[in-house]
């Protein structure tokens, strides 16, 4: 079990895309970023569970080292923290198949996002990795003895659901596993849609025109706030009831300025939403473009990002396989000579 004098936090995000966006990266990775400093931070890019996805091998490939070269550029550093590929890793898999066995069918079945999207697709079109998709993020966390795993409200559930499958195996087969602390995190960097800022910004969204690529350029990014959804009137006031597309430019505004919301709505006083949307804009295009050259850069260069995702594997297996041992010795499972 995790006895360092740092805690342990892991997260882990999916390469389900070509870009990570705006909400991506305010709502989580900016705090992975700020957690690595002062703990003992493991991030993964969750390739496994991006298989639940139907996906082009070729497409695939591009979007997993795509998405550690964007990680890398938003301020994770190899050096601070564990990077690594879920893939790279196979006890992840094999404390997986421990857990399903812990895990009751009723129990994975009340998990709200495995009902919300079978219902959608329907059973025959819905794959099991997606039943099974919680147990193995469980598996994720346990694995690495997690203090604190840094996530979405969205996934409280599957939080309590590893703290339960930790502590049922820790009494019926002795202390093997650390109970993780679901870590909120905060609601106050949401980034909503920009055609539909009633709605949280997401790579599922009806129009791609509402959603701000990290790896867009400058001009796409500038014609995607310019088109916003504002609401009447002229003034630019914080009101998510009745200004929510004001409301979520500032907040945008707010988070990459680094001004209150408050400051944020002085800066537009007596000015209208052209000024006001031309400003959002050239703080978010004047804070992804080094972001956009960093990546493109590491990704120029496969041979030393791939260095950079071996060496993360290794610290990660290190870990990871004692926590495996130790599970299969409570079992009683007869280890290899």
């Amino acid at each position: 079990m995790n006895s360092g004098a740092k805690e342990r936090v892991l997260s882990g995000i999916q390469p389900t895309h070509e870009s990570f966006h705006l909400g991506n990266y305010l709502g989580a990775i900016k705090q992975w970023v700020d957690l690595q400093n002062s703990n003992d931070a493991f991030y993964c890019v969750v390739d496994l569970h991006a298989l639940t996805v139907e996906t082009k091998p070729e497409d695939f490939r591009r979007r997993t080292l795509s998405s550690v070269a964007q990680l890398i550029a938003l301020g994770l550093n190899p050096e601070k923290c564990t990077l690594f590929i879920q893939s790279h890793v196979p006890a992840h898999n094999q404390l997986a198949w421990v857990l399903e066995c812990l895990t009751g069918f009723g129990e994975a079945s009340r998990m709200t996002q495995f009902k919300d999207k079978s219902q959608k697709a329907g059973s025959d079109r819905t794959v099991v990795g997606l039943f099974t998709y919680p147990i193995l993020q469980a598996a994720d966390i346990l694995l690495y003895q997690a203090n604190k795993v840094p996530v979405g409200e969205d996934q409280r559930q599957h939080i309590e659901l590893t703290r339960d499958l930790g502590q049922r195996f820790n009494s019926k087969f002795g202390e093997t596993f650390t109970i993780p602390e679901g870590y909120i995190l905060k609601a106050g960097a949401k980034i909503n849609d920009l055609q539909d800022p009633t709605a949280k910004m997401s790579k599922s969204s009806a129009s791609a025109s509402g959603v701000i690529e990290l790896m867009d350029s400058p001009e796409i990014n500038t014609k995607k706030i310019k088109s916003a959804v504002t609401d009447t009137g002229r003034d630019v006031i914080f009101d998510e009831k009745e200004k929510p597309g004001v409301s979520n430019l500032l907040t945008i505004y707010s988070a990459l300025t680094g001004k209150t919301i408050a400051q944020s709505q002085e800066d537009f006083t007596g000015k209208g939403y052209g000024d006001f949307k031309g400003a959002v804009a050239e703080v978010v295009v004047d804070y992804l473009n080094p972001v956009r050259e960093k990546a493109n850069e590491l990704l120029e260069d496969e041979t030393h990002l791939k260095k950079l995702l071996s060496i993360g594997a290794e610290k990660a297996e290190a870990v990871a396989s004692k926590t495996l041992s130790d599970t299969y010795k409570a079992l009683g499972m007869i280890s290899r000579a």
